[in-house]
């Protein structure tokens, strides 16, 4: 087994990597290198149609196109770079004009090498199975499926030319203008140890969940103050995004405004309506959790922003620092039946600095975990405040890492990635792990009253709040279709009706909350959410496996190996798992209501209520 990971002093991204030998300068030569391989792959197609005719042919063609995705995959090396110092540094200009100019050069390449795949796509029905049964195209069948498939949707060469240069000013830059100004925000508060300091909005929303009232309420105050302002600009901006989302979905033939984003994903939308009809079914738990926790905070309702309010038994929180955090997940990696590998990926993140950690002034909020290409790493994003959530979020974040690098290791640069469908399994596989190492031969039943009062919160986030918002989202289209244009009046009531739906009487409809929706970035995202409610169902039943047999494990990483070569349906049947059974789904709910049922019974075992 590894040794201890050893947690470097510097909290921040290690990007030497990605920055060539002579400098940033050394951008300059490799860009032109980018160039040449993109003008030498399409001056050599795009006259030929012998790639279309012959299966041999079309090997040879995307065999090269694959080796031109490994290298300079979403503009390379250069593109990366700046892109993650524009995450470090919202605020810095000199980093967003040089991100821009990228942009404009790579949508001007790729614009030139899009016949490629459109014109595969439209091989004629009657010869498409001789590619798709063809042995040497093996590895790139379920592409060329998909293509075949989208065809449909998709527009003239020229036509899709203006849909890639529109994207940028009509749906891009609304969003990045809304993230920007919040970013921007910051307010001097009283923390928790009395002193007052300057928070930005990241801070502001973490704070919220604090155990003391009156630093919350304060923190609440300063995050409405600031939705607020900038709800005037956001209502402009979604929807001038809703605009361009309904002329997209016109002009390529979709019937429903979720139905791109399930082709897209790989996933029939038959599935994602019982997913959601299970989960909807079943708001009843989340209602019950905050009755629960209402009581349990001595509160007659919970205000709007308490809903996520940490709960604890002792007088203060119990803090995790980033080295306690690391260990935890460190722990949880140990123990895996045959997981050396899962460990030494996780290893890595810590020790070659590709997790920036501490919130600063105009970093981006929240936290991801991106994957560029082939040629280079995964890099992880957090905004760490020693708390509990941060723990899971730590193992949430390298789950996904995992995940990319597990595929970048197996697959092809074609199918490096993961389908929004299964992409949260195993982020929210890796954090129910650290949570049970939390409750595991835990005899204080005070602190386990604590960690199952918080995994509730989290899977009735990561679920039912989720679906709550998918919910949301379809109204909000299908309204804005119908009338046109949406005040922010009727958007914040349309928000408020839907949150209502699953938060139940116990949690209060605040003056404020109507602005919640301003900062939700996944609902820019157009029906991103009902990925996480998938994930997290899917992965239970995978820890449901594992528990029952822990060399299952090798079944669970070959599954994270899988990338796009294959439909997540296609992989799920190889696995047992019919997911397009609402019983399926429904399973998983019950876990969570089993919880919610142990957990009231150990609150009244403590007389706690």
């Amino acid at each position: 087994m590894s040794k201890e990971i050893i947690i470097p002093e510097s909290k921040e991204w290690n990007l030497k990597g990605l920055i060539p030998e002579g400098g940033v300068e050394g951008f300059i030569k490799e860009w032109e290198k980018l160039k040449e391989e993109y003008e030498k792959f399409i001056n050599k197609w795009k006259d030929r149609k012998d790639y279309l005719e012959k299966p041999e042919v079309l090997k040879e063609a995307l065999d090269e196109y694959e080796e031109l995705a490994k290298n300079y995959g979403n503009g390379g090396r250069e593109a990366y770079y700046y892109w993650l110092k524009n995450k470090q540094d919202q605020e810095d200009n000199e980093v967003k004009a040089i991100i821009n100019k990228i942009e404009e050069k790579l949508v001007k390449l790729s614009n030139e090498l899009q016949f490629f795949m459109m014109r595969i796509a439209k091989i004629p029905a009657e010869e498409q199975k001789k590619f798709l049964e063809y042995e040497g195209l093996k590895e790139y069948k379920h592409l060329l499926e998909m293509s075949f498939r989208d065809s449909k949707h998709l527009l003239s060469e020229e036509q899709e030319k203006i849909m890639r240069l529109k994207g940028t000013t009509s749906y891009d830059k609304w969003v990045e203008m809304v993230e920007r100004m919040i970013s921007k925000e910051v307010r001097t508060i009283t923390d928790e140890e009395g002193k007052n300091c300057e928070k930005n909005f990241e801070e502001l929303m973490s704070m919220i969940s604090s155990t003391n009232k009156k630093v919350r309420d304060k923190a609440a105050k300063n995050v409405n103050e600031i939705l607020k302002g900038v709800s005037d600009t956001a209502t402009e901006e979604i929807n001038a995004i809703l605009t361009n989302k309904r002329v997209d979905d016109e002009l390529r033939g979709f019937t429903r405004p979720d139905e791109e984003r399930h082709l897209s994903d790989d996933i029939e939308t038959e599935v994602v309506d019982k997913l959601v009809e299970a989960v909807t079914e079943n708001f009843d738990i989340a209602k019950e959790y905050y009755e629960l926790k209402a009581k349990l905070l001595g509160l007659e309702k919970l205000a709007y922003h308490e809903r996520n309010v940490t709960y604890i038994t002792g007088k203060e929180e119990q803090k995790y620092d980033y080295d306690k955090g690391i260990r935890t997940v460190e722990k949880v990696m140990k123990n895996f039946n045959d997981g050396e590998e899962l460990l030494r990926i996780f290893k890595d993140f810590v020790e070659k600095g590709l997790i920036d950690v501490m919130p600063k002034k105009g970093k981006h909020g929240g936290a991801f975990c991106i994957h560029w290409n082939k040629n280079v790493p995964t890099y992880i994003l957090l905004n760490y405040t020693n708390r509990l959530r941060d723990v899971t979020t730590i193992a949430h974040e390298c789950g996904h890492g995992i995940n990319n690098e597990l595929i970048r290791k197996k697959e092809n640069s074609l199918n490096f990635g993961t389908p929004t469908s299964t992409a949260e399994v195993a982020s929210t596989f890796m954090e129910d792990y650290v949570i049970r190492e939390l409750l595991k031969d835990n005899e204080d039943e005070e602190l386990k009253m604590e960690v199952m009062m918080n995994k509730l919160n989290d899977e009735i986030s990561s679920i039912i709040r989720q679906i709550a918002c998918y919910n949301y989202e379809k109204e909000l289209h299908e309204i804005f279709r119908e009338k046109g244009y949406l005040s922010k009046e009727v958007i914040g009531e349309m928000f408020k009706k839907h949150m209502s739906a699953y938060m139940g009487e116990f949690v209060e409809q605040n003056p404020g909350s109507e602005n919640w929706w301003v900062y939700w970035g996944h609902i820019r995202r157009f029906f991103y959410n009902y990925s996480y409610a998938s994930g997290l169902l899917i992965s239970k039943y995978l820890q449901r496996k594992v528990n029952e047999k822990p060399e299952f494990i090798n079944e669970v990483k070959e599954f994270l190996s899988t990338g796009t070569s294959k439909s997540p349906k296609e992989i799920f049947e190889g696995m047992g798992i019919n997911i397009n059974d609402k019983e399926f789904w429904n399973e998983g709910m019950k876990e969570i209501r089993t919880l919610l049922e142990e957990t009231k019974e150990l609150a009244k075992k403590l007389g706690k209520i």
